[in-house]
């Protein structure tokens, strides 16, 4: 069983949550997972060359590899991670899922659990409006959306952080100074860890 966690991004919060959300799937019995960044535009690239922090989380992400029409075909479910790029998902991400025209006419990606999270410069950034509109054309893949209920430790909170039911999420500040804090993290690993088993279930 696949569990394909493919991300953007270009200041290390979104990376976190995807690391959070495969070691979730990982705890999974039967679960092979399997993480893939999306790849950079070259305008982005060279705004980057010229960002010292930027351009280390670029190399750190080096040896993690761009995730392919095959990738998305071949896994049982995905999770989609994305920073908020005016309340919606980065043009780098819309971009990958605007390729999966070929996909989507075959129903390639039909029936299988999907999940999205995502991080935002400050608490009322697009969190929840990225992550909704995330959703929209995964339906149109007729994919199976699964988000995070309530019962979930650390989702009731009136913190300055992440934690939505519609998917995991982190404040990144706005310099990025800021690092997730543990109960985003948590919860993005039992998001990872419900995809799984809920593919698991569909499978079965």
């Amino acid at each position: 069983m696949k569990i394909l966690i493919v991300y953007y991004s270009m200041y290390g919060h979104v990376l976190q949550l995807a690391e959070a959300v495969a070691e979730g799937a990982a705890s999974v019995e039967g679960a092979e997972v399997l993480l893939r960044r999306v790849e950079e535009f070259e305008a982005v690239d060279r705004i980057i060359d010229g960002n010292e922090y930027a351009a280390q989380i670029r190399e750190k992400q080096k040896g993690i590899p761009v995730c392919t029409l095959h990738d998305l075909k071949e896994a049982d479910a995905v999770l989609f991670g994305s920073p908020t790029r005016f309340g919606n998902m980065a043009a780098q991400m819309k971009q990958l899922i605007d390729s999966m025209a070929s996909l989507w006419l075959k129903g390639e990606m039909e029936g299988k659990p999907a999940g999205v999270f995502t991080s935002t410069a400050s608490c009322h950034g697009g969190q929840e409006t990225t992550l909704l509109t995330m959703m929209t054309p995964l339906l149109h893949l007729g994919m199976v959306i699964v988000g995070v209920p309530y019962s979930i430790p650390g989702m009731i909170h009136t913190e300055g952080r992440g934690g939505t039911p519609y998917g995991a999420s982190t404040i990144a500040g706005a310099r990025g100074e800021l690092m997730p804090a543990a109960e985003d993290l948590e919860i993005a690993r039992a998001q990872g860890r419900r995809v799984a088993e809920i593919a698991g279930k569909l499978r079965r």
